[in-house]
């Protein structure tokens, strides 16, 4: 298998959201961010499970992956987390749209070294956690990021107004780096977390 070339869907890459705020990293790192967060949207953005096994237990449906793009990239741009920085290049980079029963709940990309990607992404359609998992390999889980950013394909898809919650995290395989990940979640998950906002959350909790 190989990604040399352009995009492998057609539909070309989409850019990179517009980040409003950011976590300090080390509140990510040490677990006091999310204060704004009520607890089931706290442990979705910043536990340490898969987003794909979660959105599945959730809604009770299987996760359709939808890839936007997977296509070369040169250098990782100023909007990529810091963390892809320490990526061996070649990079290739990876976007895509989550959806159950025919709804949109994330878009996510991941940056890769090149190699990497052929190793671990030979089904481009399947969740990025199955694939690497596959024969029960061990795998380790970083949660780096958490912050709110706005586009408007991001409103267009979600059929919502922004901003939307977002995070980003890093896989290691035996202490090395495998791939920068970053999802952004549609409020459509309110559905079954409640809102977002701890106080939005009490006050659905006293109407139940």
């Amino acid at each position: 298998m190989t990604f040399t070339g352009a995009n492998l869907t057609g539909t070309g890459r989409l850019p990179s959201p517009r980040a409003l705020w950011q976590a300090p990293v080390a509140d990510v790192v040490e677990a006091r961010a999310g204060t704004q967060l009520s607890g089931p949207w706290k442990l979705m953005l910043l536990g340490d499970g898969s987003p794909t096994r979660h959105l599945q237990l959730l809604t009770g449906a299987a996760v359709e992956v939808e890839v936007i793009a997977m296509e070369p990239e040169a250098m990782a741009d100023e909007a990529a987390p810091a963390e892809v920085a320490e990526l061996e290049e070649p990079l290739l980079r990876r976007q895509v749209w989550l959806s159950c029963r025919g709804r949109t709940l994330a878009w996510a990309e991941s940056w890769w070294n090149h190699a990497e990607a052929e190793a671990h992404l030979r089904d481009r359609h399947q969740p990025i956690w199955r694939s690497l998992t596959a024969g029960r390999a061990e795998l380790y889980r970083e949660v780096d990021g958490l912050g709110q950013v706005q586009a408007r394909w991001l409103e267009e898809r979600f059929g919502c107004h922004g901003p939307f919650w977002s995070r980003h995290y890093r896989f290691f395989r035996q202490g090395r780096e495998l791939t920068v990940i970053r999802e952004v979640f549609s409020p459509a998950l309110e559905e079954w977390l409640g809102p977002a906002s701890p106080v939005k959350f009490r006050e659905f909790g006293n109407e139940s």
